[in-house]
């Protein structure tokens, strides 16, 4: 299997949108299930796209998962100061995973992030339950900062994410920024 990691293409928002939204409605992350107001940011892909760079994961003509890039503060980073790029709504479609697909997109959007001039960090939020996408971001290097932890809904006291943050110690990388290629 090559998992080929690219910007997402305009014809395939739609698709992408639903993994998203299906990903997080299977897995039981939006507190008012299909009712959640946040379950139409998931779906938006265009306006993702118009505002950071989403990456997809594909092999061959199968779309996986995607992830949203910010190289640093703007309306899709909830976190990044300046000097630092921030991932968004990282989802791989329950039929691909454990096939290194969300790896790989992390992992782009370090490789994105080390190649642009004055990053120094790679920041993100995630939920107490997305376990699987914890030890991906630990793997990568990833370490918990608690004194970054928000709470998206500040009148629901119990909904805090959590801030993960990976410092880039080789700023002068030579990553090219296209397609990167995984075999798993």
């Amino acid at each position: 299997m090559t998992i080929v990691i690219r910007e997402a293409r305009p014809t395939e928002y739609d698709a992408l949108g639903d993994i998203t939204a299906q990903a997080y409605l299977q897995d039981g992350l939006l507190d008012f299930g299909e009712s959640d107001s946040y379950l139409t940011e998931l779906k938006n892909v265009a306006k993702r796209a118009a505002a950071a760079t989403v990456l997809v994961a594909v092999d061959g003509d199968t779309l996986l998962g995607g992830v949203t890039f910010a190289s640093g503060p703007g309306p899709m980073a909830d976190l990044a100061a300046p000097s630092e790029a921030e991932i968004r709504m990282l989802a791989v479609a329950r039929a691909a995973r454990g096939r290194g697909a969300g790896e790989a997109l992390v992992q782009a959007c370090v490789d994105r992030a080390r190649a642009s001039t004055g990053c120094t960090a790679v920041v993100l939020s995630t939920q107490r339950t997305m376990r699987t996408a914890h030890r991906i971001y630990e793997r990568l290097g990833f370490v918990r900062t608690p004194e970054r932890d928000w709470n998206p809904l500040p009148e629901l006291t119990d909904i805090t994410l959590l801030a993960y943050a990976l410092t880039l110690r080789h700023l002068h990388d030579t990553t090219s920024g296209g397609d990167v290629t995984a075999r798993h």
